[in-house]
């Protein structure tokens, strides 16, 4: 689950969801009601997590379906929206993530010792991949949607920040270029002040700072 694990570090809220991550891919083979289990739990986890945010209500006993289905909505998903029609329906198949854990589950219905050792024989390799890649694209989408939609700004936007940001204080980059002037790279020339805010703008509102008390000070005209 390389994709939902390179979501996750992207998006620090969701770094809880590495201990279903883990368990997933640790039972896959071994005990995979286990597996399911933790997809469903991971789904819901993030379902709820989205719709709670947004102030939606979700019942006790809504399923799977149901709660990718509300979390989409919460993103601004109409029900008729391809989106949400995609994504149920493929949450649809975390609906039978419950019948088939009851049938390869350990404690289901008290199993033969016969039958616990042949129960992830009834699941084979092409519907283990089906459920838990069809989980982490539901997973990765939902993050991603919500994450886009929670006010964090593109890398454009905010780098147009940044600059506006260091547009303001043309009085400081001034004398800081005055003092500094500018660096030549091949065909690029950047001047210093522009230089050190880019690279390390803790220091840049350090010398910030520093410039406005001596200014005030006296000790800069």
């Amino acid at each position: 689950m390389d994709k939902l694990r390179g979501v996750i570090e992207q998006h620090s809220r969701w770094q809880d969801l590495d201990l279903y991550v883990e368990r997933i891919e640790t039972f896959v083979y071994t005990d995979f009601s286990s597996a399911l289990e933790n997809a469903k739990s991971m789904l819901e986890t993030i379902a709820r997590e989205i719709c709670d945010d947004r102030k939606v209500t979700v019942t006790k006993r809504s399923g799977v379906n149901g709660l990718v289905k509300l979390a989409c909505s919460a993103l601004g998903y109409t029900g008729d929206h391809h989106v949400t029609q995609i994504s149920s329906a493929l949450a649809t198949i975390g609906q039978q993530m419950g019948n088939l854990r009851t049938r390869i589950g350990v404690t289901a219905h008290g199993k033969t010792l016969d039958q616990l050792k042949e129960r992830n024989n009834l699941v084979d390799d092409f519907t283990r991949e089906l459920l838990i890649d069809s989980t982490e694209i539901i997973a990765c989408f939902l993050i991603r949607g919500f994450e886009v939609d929670h006010g964090q700004p593109a890398v454009a936007e905010e780098a147009e920040l940044k600059q506006a940001d260091y547009m303001k204080n043309t009085e400081f980059n001034d004398f800081w270029d005055d003092g500094f002037g500018e660096f030549t790279m091949g065909d690029y020339v950047y001047p210093a002040s522009e230089i050190l805010f880019n690279v390390d703008v803790k220091a840049y509102t350090t010398e910030f700072d520093a410039y406005k008390r001596d200014k005030a000070a006296g000790i800069i005209e």
